[in-house]
């Protein structure tokens, strides 16, 4: 795709919900169909952006906007950059809506009690009994997004039906180009 435009597509949601998942699953679709992609996930970021940074509201904030900044400057040269991030508060996700030209936001919506049935590493659990302070969705709010532009529920929806609801959706919109036919 020539003289692609840049968007940011923000996959917000609670940890576990699929955020990463999907957006790894989304890349080599968007690649086959000759767009520029650049991902930028929560641990990765926190891991190389974001490190020294704790949980506390500020952090998040900061560690969320460091985030929407990097996408901003990718978008705007012509990628499309996908955002796995919880990304909980409500004000810092519309900061850098404001910061973009063109945004996307993904709620990846999964309840409580999915997410801590899935959860390999027991942090739901921990986190329930009060052994994990802090913990987004347990002992620290998740602001759910009002008025995202797609929604995927990955408890009622396997992550092929989410994916296909998120490419629609961004065809639809002249986001990316269609598919090729399966035949050309």
């Amino acid at each position: 795709m020539t003289n692609q435009k840049g968007f940011c597509l923000w996959f917000t949601g609670l940890s576990g919900s699929g955020k990463s998942t999907l957006s790894r699953m989304l890349e080599p679709e968007l690649r086959k169909r000759g767009c520029k992609v650049e991902i930028l996930d929560g641990d990765e970021v926190r891991e190389n952006l974001s490190k020294g940074l704790g949980f506390s509201k500020e952090d998040r904030d900061t560690n969320i906007r460091r985030i929407g900044y990097v996408a901003k400057l990718l978008s705007r040269n012509g990628a499309i950059v996908m955002t796995a991030a919880i990304s909980p508060y409500a004000e810092v996700r519309r900061q850098c809506r404001g910061m973009m030209g063109s945004f996307v936001e993904v709620y990846a919506e999964c309840s409580i009690e999915e997410l801590t049935r899935r959860d390999v590493k027991g942090l739901y659990a921990k986190a329930l009994s009060g052994e994990i302070k802090n913990f987004t969705g347990i002992s620290d709010p998740y602001e759910v997004p009002e008025h995202a532009e797609i929604t995927v529920n990955s408890e009622s929806q396997d992550p092929e039906e989410s994916l296909k609801e998120i490419l629609g959706y961004l065809e639809t919109n002249g986001l990316i180009p269609a598919a090729a036919p399966a035949n050309a």
